[in-house]
């Protein structure tokens, strides 16, 4: 008798010592994936369908305390998975993105937000893959679009002789650094070189410094200036060669920092800061807002407020602290370039180092910019946000801001103008040359000539034109500005004085 009550009492030890451990477990397991859905509902919500997660169902008797039994236990533990996660059924069929398009999905979905349009530029341009400069020729009527110096052989003869007229202000230094930032196919500094090549003098002081990251475009400008190849290691240059054109060494480096410092330096930067990438900030009602790049439920890109104040907030106080109140609160919109206002410090402590100036032509503003931001495919304007790396993307450059940056690092620099395109070569002699040109030439060329006149220094359809209507010449005379950044010891440039 007292045996079998000892088994009985023993048997309702285990029973109850089972139900206490395994239950508390179990409700914390459940706890847990409670837990669990309610983050990922907040952060991912159209993932994860409302409803429990995790149904946990157990046997009663157990959780009745049943007495012992030597039968196998058939209680039961069934968790339902329908509510976890339902993903479309797979495809074979490849997916129509792009790797672009692929790889700014996935840095979105990787931040788990939106990105700003800056970066989403920076990557459309400059994408060592995939991006819109790196493995193509953009330029000329074949490409997405015509710069000045394709326009005519005039544009890179004018900027030659404003060189030479800011090398004769330095005292004619035997070796001086020539730069070019974002060269394209290495037009302008062909025509420069031709042209200045009877002034030996000149040609011969002169190291040319390509700053130029896309491979096919180095092929391009290393054809163009008829460049044969030398072994120069030891000057610790990234590749060099010479152009036949004038005898000139020429050097290619991926960012103006890389470029060697110690000697005077001339610096061209033609149509190169319109692609530098822009910040847009929206007045909303919490004030201003930046805009955003993200992916919309059709899977393709949008715009979005960022609801946050962003890094950029910074130089968009900047800005508004070198315009007057009167012309911010005019504006709904407002661009700003950091990279500008970086790359304009980095010149000017390099001439204030060095000795030399800045040239930099561009189209823009003599104010603040405020929605200008446009891509250009084939000749023709296209969305912004359609097939990126298909298109270019430029804005119009802040003139303004370049004068305060430059001013703000240095006070060694003097800064000159804008003026506009047409002043600027007009002043340099672009009607003289034109005019000489047009006396020993074909009618054809002579046609190609009034043309290429107009659009570098004309406004608007050239009034000469007798072609059809979509093919008329549009003046870029006005449309495109001019600024020199020169160091205060060679005095004021031409022609801004």
């Amino acid at each position: 008798m007292l045996t079998h009550l000892l088994s009985r009492a023993l048997a309702r030890r285990f029973a109850a010592s089972a139900h206490y451990s395994t239950s508390p477990i179990f409700a914390s397991a459940t706890a847990s994936f409670h837990r669990q859905s309610l983050f990922f509902s907040s952060s991912s919500s159209s993932q994860i369908p409302d409803g429990t997660v995790v149904q946990h169902l157990e046997n009663e008797d157990v959780l009745n305390q049943r007495p012992f039994s030597s039968e196998p236990s058939t209680s039961t533990i069934s968790i339902d998975r329908s509510g976890l996660c339902n993903p479309p059924e797979h495809s074979h069929e490849p997916s129509s993105d792009t790797e672009l398009i692929k790889h700014l999905k996935g840095i979105i979905k990787f931040r788990g937000g939106p990105i700003s349009i800056a970066e989403y530029m920076e990557e459309v341009l400059t994408n060592p893959k995939a991006g819109f400069y790196i493995n193509r020729d953009v330029f000329g009527a074949e490409g997405d679009f015509i710069t000045s110096p394709e326009v005519s052989q005039m544009f890179g003869e004018m900027v030659g002789v404003w060189a030479m007229c800011l090398w004769e202000q330095m005292g004619r230094p035997e070796k001086v650094n020539l730069v070019e930032l974002g060269p394209g196919r290495g037009t302008l500094m062909a025509d420069l070189l031709r042209g200045a090549s009877k002034l030996k003098n000149f040609t011969n002081s002169l190291h040319v410094h390509f700053v130029e990251c896309s491979p096919a475009l180095q092929k391009l400008q290393h054809t163009t200036l008829k460049c044969s190849d030398e072994d120069n290691k030891a000057d610790g240059v990234e590749k060099s060669s010479v152009s036949t054109l004038a005898g000139t060494p020429v050097s290619w480096h991926p960012t103006l920092e890389q470029v060697p410092s110690g000697l005077p330096t001339i610096i061209i930067a033609h149509e190169f800061y319109d692609a530098l990438p822009v910040h847009q900030f929206q007045r909303a009602s919490r004030g201003w807002s930046e805009k955003m790049v993200d992916v919309a439920e059709d899977s393709t890109f949008k715009f979005v407020l960022s609801p946050q104040p962003t890094p950029a907030a910074l130089y968009l106080m900047k800005r508004c602290k070198w315009s007057s109140s009167e012309e911010i609160a005019k504006l709904n919109q407002i661009e700003i370039c950091p990279k500008a206002m970086e790359l304009t410090q980095t010149i000017a402590e390099k001439i204030s180092s060095d000795g030399g100036g800045a040239l930099i032509i561009d189209y823009g503003l003599n104010g603040v910019v405020s929605d200008s931001l446009q891509a250009i495919r084939k000749h023709k304007f296209v969305n912004i946000l359609d097939n990126p790396g298909s298109a270019d993307l430029s804005a119009y450059v802040d003139f303004p801001s370049i004068r305060h940056a430059a001013e703000e690092v240095s006070g060694n620099v003097a800064v000159y103008g804008p003026m506009t395109q047409s002043q600027f070569l007009g002043s340099l002699g672009i009607n003289f040359r034109v005019e000489a040109l047009l006396e020993n030439c074909t009618d054809e060329q002579a046609e190609s000539l009034r043309t290429g006149y107009w659009r570098l220094v004309g406004e608007g359809e050239a009034p000469f034109w007798e072609g059809p209507d979509e093919e008329a010449p549009i003046g870029m005379g006005t449309r495109y500005m001019a600024m020199a950044i020169v160091n205060k010891k060679h005095g004021t440039p031409v022609p801004f004085l």
